[in-house]
């Protein structure tokens, strides 16, 4: 019996294609971030703001102990910030093998947050300082909080993540009611 086909041809080409654009994506943002953050290294100095445009967008070569918009745990966010990382990008990974080729924002949100973890968490593995972040913006004293390349790729991709999952939700309950 023939494999059935989708428009992505066969089973077996979905899951290479799925593959491809999921290592791409995921070593493609890990690449970006962590060039950036050897850039900022060799470039700036340890908290001294270079603006970009004014006040507004400044380049801050900061340490981040905690995770993401400085969230922090004390002396436990090392550890805990290196272990939920791996145990998301497997949960993540999970749910990429399942997601349809049809999917493509699923399909490119789960690689940039993946990514964006593995990056982070590079530098966790790296430095006891932390992770890098420089992009800086707010004005004057209303900053928002010093990020990276590998926020933005965990943001983006959670944002894509939920619209994606939300409206699978949406169709669900469209078919739910036409029968």
């Amino acid at each position: 019996m023939a494999e059935a086909t989708t428009s992505a041809g066969t089973p077996a080409d979905e899951a290479r294609r799925k593959m491809a654009l999921y290592l791409g994506l995921v070593i493609g943002w890990v690449v970006l971030d962590q060039v950036t953050k050897v850039i900022v290294q060799r470039t700036l100095r340890l908290y001294d703001p270079v603006p970009v445009i004014g006040d507004f967008f400044r380049l801050t070569y900061i340490y981040n102990r905690g995770a993401a918009f400085g969230l922090h745990l004390g002396d436990w966010s090392r550890i805990a910030f290196s272990i939920l990382p791996v145990a998301a990008a497997a949960l993540l990974y999970m749910m990429y093998r399942t997601t349809p080729w049809s999917d493509k924002m699923r399909l490119i949100a789960i690689p940039l947050v993946t990514g964006g973890a593995i990056g982070n968490l590079i530098d966790r593995i790296r430095s006891s300082r932390g992770v890098i972040d420089f992009f800086d913006f707010g004005f004057g004293g209303t900053r928002w909080p010093v990020f990276n390349v590998a926020d933005i790729g965990v943001t983006v991709g959670a944002l894509l993540l939920a619209v994606s999952l939300w409206r699978e939700e949406q169709q669900m309950e469209k078919e739910l009611d036409g029968v």
